[in-house]
This record gives structure tokens, C-alpha cells and sequence, in this order.
């Protein structure tokens, strides 16, 4: 895995957190993959996008970088610092229900608290839209999407604490795109196929 870092030694609290990452088993409808992490956020970035699919249906992404930076960040309330991005298609009457967005962001709080994950200093957004074709393409079906952006301040002592928190974050993306949380006590063991680093 690269981690975006400033040509400094990596924090042993940040190797351990990556480390979790690279062995963490996701559900098997979560297709994870590295992406490059953003240099200039913090000293210390690592990054993951996911696709959620069933049956070979997309039905919906996100991604997650981990920010650490070991001096900590007032405006983070601590030294690590989890974004996430998860979109998926819902019903186009679902985006006329005022309580969606509402919804959308009880799904990151509950996953977090579900997953027994320990996190500070919540804050995001949750758009819910719609699209409709004209013309040329006006028999494409309408569109209808939920997304959204939210951060959060991790609370990361011990490799669990990592785990927790992915484990939330795989729940949020797949309640995002309609799936439902695996039951307690289910832990996945997703396949591990050669020539990627996670699987």
C-alpha cells in the first residue's frame, strides 16, 4: 500500500491502522481497492475506494482516506481523521421524502455506534437528487441518487479500533446502496485472489 507521507518515518500508531487496512476481510459485495491519498491534508494519508455490486449490479461507491497527523488537529479534535464519500441509485420517489437526508445521515451514526467504533466530532452533508431526460434521450429513465460526505475523528489506539471503524464504514456504504447489515456475530471472510493487495 502507498501512503501519502512527507518524507518522514511512518508514526507506528499510523503503520498499525494501514496494516488493519491491508488485512481487513470485507463483505463479499464490497469490491476494495487502493487509490492515491491526498499529499497535502496531513502529514500521514492512506486511501480505499469500494464498489458495492450483487449479482453483478453496481449499486453503489465510496471511498475513505484516513488522515493522521501525529502533532493532532484542532480542528479534528485528535490526530486521525476518517473522510468518506458513499453514493448509490435509490427510487426516484425516494428523493422526495423530506426525512431522506435525515436518514442517509443516521446511517453513518448508527453504523459507527453499531460497530462499537469510539469517534468524535461528527460532521457532513447528505444530498438527495433526481434527473430526468429530454429530447434526444428522453426515453433514458429518470435518475435518483443519495450522497454523501462526511468526516469523522476516530478514537485509534490498537488495531480493533481501526477494524471498528472500517467495519462501520463497509456498513454504511452498503446501507447507502439498499443492502442490509449483517447480522451480529457475522464476521465475512471475503476471498483473497491473486495480484491484489486486498481483497
Amino acid at each position: 500500500m502507498v501512503v501519502a507521507g512527507r518524507e518522514q518515518s511512518t508514526p507506528p500508531l499510523f503503520d498499525m491502522a494501514v496494516q488493519a487496512i491491508l488485512n481487513m476481510s470485507w463483505r463479499p459485495e464490497l469490491k476494495v481497492e487502493e487509490i492515491p491519498a491526498p499529499a497535502k491534508i496531513a502529514p500521514f494519508a492512506v486511501a480505499i475506494s469500494a464498489e458495492v455490486e450483487l449479482n453483478d449490479e453496481e449499486l453503489g461507491s465510496g471511498r475513505l482516506v484516513l488522515l493522521h497527523d501525529p502533532a493532532g488537529s484542532a480542528s479534528w479534535d485528535g490526530d486521525f481523521r476518517c473522510v468518506t464519500y458513499a453514493r448509490a441509485d435509490v427510487d426516484p420517489e425516494m428523493v422526495t421524502d423530506p426525512l431522506l437526508t435525515e436518514v442517509g445521515w443516521s446511517w453513518l451514526i448508527d453504523a459507527l455506534d453499531r460497530n462499537q467504533a469510539e469517534y468524535s466530532a461528527p460532521s457532513g452533508t447528505v444530498t438527495a437528487f433526481s434527473s430526468r431526460s429530454f429530447g434526444g434521450i428522453a426515453d433514458d429513465p429518470p435518475r435518483a441518487e443519495v450522497e454523501l460526505r462526511a468526516s469523522w475523528t476516530p478514537i485509534i489506539t490498537s488495531a480493533a479500533d481501526m477494524v471498528r471503524n472500517l467495519q462501520a464504514w463497509s456498513e454504511l456504504l452498503c446501507l447507502t446502496a439498499g443492502l442490509p447489515p449483517l447480522p451480529d456475530g457475522v464476521v465475512p471472510i471475503a476471498p483473497r485472489r491473486s495480484g491484489t493487495w486486498l481483497q
